[in-house]
């Protein structure tokens, strides 16, 4: 026989139901954790306990530049970070072969722990609307990188490369330096080209200068996990590109793919600086090198490269294009 409730009977002995059922178990898994982060084996930490994001800081215009209808600037809400985001799964997962936990499936973002305590450079077409149910369109945004200055890196998870390759030694060797790591960058395909590319790199520069940063590292990748289907660019990079010993990292030893599968008079380089991804000819124009080794990453589908810039390296003429006298501001 069904109780009798009355309709605000119903609806206490529910609320009741709810919060002894439902809400104190979260209460209590919650209390064990706050504060804390867990981390799988081989994996970045999982955000367990609200963090504040990191936003753009005080003293840098969050517009860096402009050219036409695109601008490139840094993140300012927690909206404009959940845009890269998306878009990163955009690119990574549905263009490319990157494979989704089930979090990033769910929400068709791309998100790790390293997000919220990076700075978001965004390239936003102006020309372009996107839409979603229920909101005002908004200008699209094209590109995307992520910034880690070593501070904050060193305050939290460490740089995002050393999952890769082993940072101690470079860094060791020049303790006066300030590095920045610069991660997760991609272009929507239509707009993977020079002036995108260019945009990006004025605003880096502009953030670099900012911040006061010596030097630049990062992973750079190739689509693929087969080294042998990339021989010919991992060749090059190995021969033409190679970083000086003073600033170049190893691959750590279990994860450290050859890159010299060709020899170098067997390498083309017109034809293999013509098989790299613009991003990565952008790397080479400024006056980046190449570390020791790659590494496969299988869940990004994607054959990784160590880079490093120091800004000392930088060509004159690159800085001078590239500063804040060049013609990339906004009105």
């Amino acid at each position: 026989m069904l109780p009798n409730f009355s309709p605000r009977e119903a609806g206490a002995a529910w609320k009741a139901g709810w919060e002894s059922k439902v809400q104190a178990p979260f209460a209590r898994f919650r209390q064990t954790f706050e504060g804390s982060d867990i981390a799988l084996p081989g994996g970045a930490p999982i955000l367990l306990s609200p963090r504040k994001l990191r936003l753009a800081e005080p003293g840098l215009d969050p517009c860096l530049g402009r050219i036409g209808q695109l601008e490139v600037r840094l993140a300012t809400t927690k909206a404009e970070i959940r845009r890269a985001q998306r878009l990163r799964f955009r690119v990574f997962y549905e263009e490319m072969s990157a494979v989704p936990t089930g979090l990033a499936a769910l929400k068709r973002r791309d998100v790790d722990a390293y997000d919220a305590v990076c700075d978001h450079l965004l390239v936003i077409d102006h020309a372009a609307t996107e839409a979603q149910p229920f909101r005002k369109a908004r200008p699209k945004v094209v590109g995307t990188y992520r910034l880690l200055r070593q501070d904050r890196a060193e305050a939290h998870f460490g740089f995002y490369s050393a999952g890769e390759y082993d940072l101690g030694p470079l860094i060791e060797r020049h303790p006066e330096k300030r590095f920045l790591e610069l991660g997760r960058s991609c272009v929507l395909k239509p707009y993977r080209t020079k002036r995108t590319v260019e945009l990006l790199w004025h605003g880096i520069w502009a953030y670099v200068l900012h911040h006061r940063i010596d030097a630049m590292l990062g992973c750079a990748s190739l689509e693929g996990t087969d080294p042998d289907r990339l021989a010919v660019p991992l060749s090059f990079l190995h021969h033409h590109a190679r970083a000086p010993e003073a600033w170049r990292a190893r691959a750590l030893s279990e994860r450290y793919v050859a890159m010299d599968r060709l020899a170098r008079e067997a390498v083309d380089p017109k034809a293999a600086l013509a098989s790299l991804p613009p991003l990565m000819k952008g790397y080479l124009r400024v006056g980046a090198t190449f570390g020791d080794g790659a590494v496969i990453d299988r869940q990004f589908g994607t054959t990784d490269v160590f880079v490093v810039l120091p800004v000392a390296a930088i060509a004159a003429r690159y800085i001078g294009h590239f500063g804040a006298g060049a013609d990339r501001h906004a009105a």
